[in-house]
């Protein structure tokens, strides 16, 4: 009888995650089909994370509290990344980023956006010292409940977008960029 009532529990638990599995799922896949956190998806194109689709649009918010909304860098290429200061390889990818931004930001017509998955697993404090020990200056948003996480679909980081200057996403990369490789991806895009 205790073995059946454990196994039932089990049972339901696995359930009960599943579902929530599910549920979440399916709550990302319906704000991108209505266009992203509430805008309309364009005639022209499909709003998704497939290559060429429209990427989902966020706002999302710098350290200071300024906003930043992905669709108002339109016209310019874009490389969105995902990141934490608790994993090593997104603190080997940093400094890359950081000598990218500096030396071909304005020639590239580009703009890095680095999006810290801060929800329940880092302080602030610890993104700023993290920031501030590697010289960071290009826009750092903070994630505070992995709702834009859910979207994109994030499970593993860094996790990288290549956007066009049309808003497409052209390209994902998982796994840490290095100068090279950021040159090259970024370069690719119209």
């Amino acid at each position: 009888m205790k073995k059946n009532i454990g196994i039932l529990i089990v049972l339901v638990l696995v359930i009960t995650m599943i579902g929530t599995y599910i549920k979440k799922e399916l709550d990302a896949d319906k704000q991108i089909s209505e266009g992203a956190l509430g805008k309309e998806v364009t005639l022209d194109g499909t709003v998704g994370l497939e290559k060429g689709n429209i990427a989902p649009d966020f706002t999302l918010y710098d350290l200071d509290g300024k906003p930043l909304t992905l669709s108002e860098l339109k016209g310019k290429r874009v490389v969105l990344n995902f990141w934490a200061t608790w994993c090593p390889p997104c603190e080997a990818e940093m400094p890359h980023m950081q000598e990218y931004y500096e030396k071909y930001k304005k020639e590239d017509n580009v703009e890095i956006v680095g999006v810290n998955l801060t929800f329940e697993r880092e302080k602030v404090e610890r993104v700023e010292q993290f920031l501030e020990s590697y010289k960071i200056t290009f826009p750092i948003l903070l994630e505070p409940d992995a709702s834009v996480a859910s979207i994109y679909k994030i499970i593993t980081i860094p996790s990288t977008f290549m956007i066009d200057t049309d808003g497409r996403i052209q390209k994902q990369i998982v796994g840490p960029l290095d100068l090279d490789a950021l040159r090259e991806n970024v370069t690719q895009l119209n």
